[in-house]
């Protein structure tokens, strides 16, 4: 089915769903936050890995007993996904599922009308 054909009836036209103010606003939402923060870690993850593999002397200095810096850097790894994991789920319960919500409900609304 192109883009300008109509759904079949009795379905959904998902091609309209998809072009409508409320999805368009969905994505935009959606992106704001996952392409700067993925950005943010990808740049903290390669400057780990460049720092671990250019500057071995730095990441060797010892911090406390046996820790090292690059060991605290590696944790931090770890550290940085569950941040980022939870920030992004405290970021969609409050501005993504509202709007998916209403958009599935209208969506089922229509379904349940036909």
């Amino acid at each position: 089915m192109s883009d300008t054909e109509s759904a079949p009836p009795g379905s959904i036209d998902y091609v309209a769903v998809e072009q409508s103010p409320q999805f368009v606003e969905l994505k935009k939402r959606h992106r704001s936050f996952v392409f700067p923060m993925a950005v943010a870690f990808l740049l903290w993850y390669f400057a780990y890995v460049l720092l671990s593999s250019f500057a071995p002397d730095f990441m060797a200095q010892r911090v406390s007993g046996d820790i090292t810096l690059g060991l605290l850097l590696g944790l931090g790894q770890f550290v940085t996904t569950f941040v980022i994991t939870m920030t992004y789920v405290a970021f969609a319960n409050r501005k993504l599922d509202p709007l998916s919500s209403e958009i599935r409900g209208e969506l089922e609304a229509q379904e349940a009308s036909k």
